[in-house]
């Protein structure tokens, strides 16, 4: 039951951290405006990819680490709350601005292919090393003291699903022109509950600081 708890806890996290606004969801949104749905699938699954990328990265890097220096584990989760809070304020602050997503008038199909489409995706999502910060907290905060196989392998499957749909369904949505004018004209709303929402785990973070 404790590790099924964890499961949900974590997917729960990394679902906010998915949702803020930033370079994977920019690269997402571009697709689907200015190019076609299939393009945005192929980098919304590119942009899944990298994020089971990194999932892999901070669980072995974090297993590795707290085996070593288990003293670093109490830290880990000061730095990871004080970040997402950092996180929350630049979303709330940049809630008004508007996001580059439009296309440019007049611009003709580059013939991009799928794998391009799908290379894009991934690499975007692989520079981004706030990604790999938010994995490596999250994991510090919540992870169980023992991980058995079954849990790992569960945990990185719903990881990858949860990437690649939610990045997916964003391909969708704003592949529609109403529905790409609604998120446009609502975003202030919506960042800034986002926002909140990140703030509200950072402050989880610290206050569950010695637990």
């Amino acid at each position: 039951m404790e590790l099924m708890i964890a499961l949900l806890l974590i997917v729960g996290a990394l679902l906010l951290g998915a949702m803020s606004p930033g370079p994977s969801f920019l690269v997402v949104a571009r697709a689907a405006v200015s190019r076609s749905r299939q393009a945005a699938l192929a980098t919304a699954l590119g942009v899944g990819l990298g994020g089971l990328v990194f999932a892999v990265l901070a669980l072995l890097g974090l297993q590795a680490l707290l085996q070593s220096v288990p003293q670093l584990y109490l830290l880990m989760k000061l730095l990871g709350g004080g970040y997402l809070l950092y996180l929350g304020w630049n979303i709330w602050r940049g809630a008004s601005r508007p996001l580059p997503v439009q296309a440019d008038e007049g611009s003709q199909p580059d013939g991009r292919s799928w794998l391009k489409a799908f290379t894009t995706g991934l690499l975007t999502q692989l520079s981004n090393p706030k990604t790999a910060l938010v994995f490596s907290s999250i994991f510090a905060a919540l992870l169980p003291a023992e991980q058995p196989l079954w849990f790992l392998i569960t945990l990185l499957v719903l990881i990858g699903s949860l990437e690649t749909g939610w990045y997916c369904l964003v391909a969708l949505v704003l592949s529609s022109p109403v529905s790409q004018k609604g998120y446009l004209r609502g975003k202030r709303y919506f960042d800034r509950i986002a926002a909140a929402m990140m703030g509200a785990l950072g402050v989880r973070l610290l206050t569950h600081s010695g637990s």
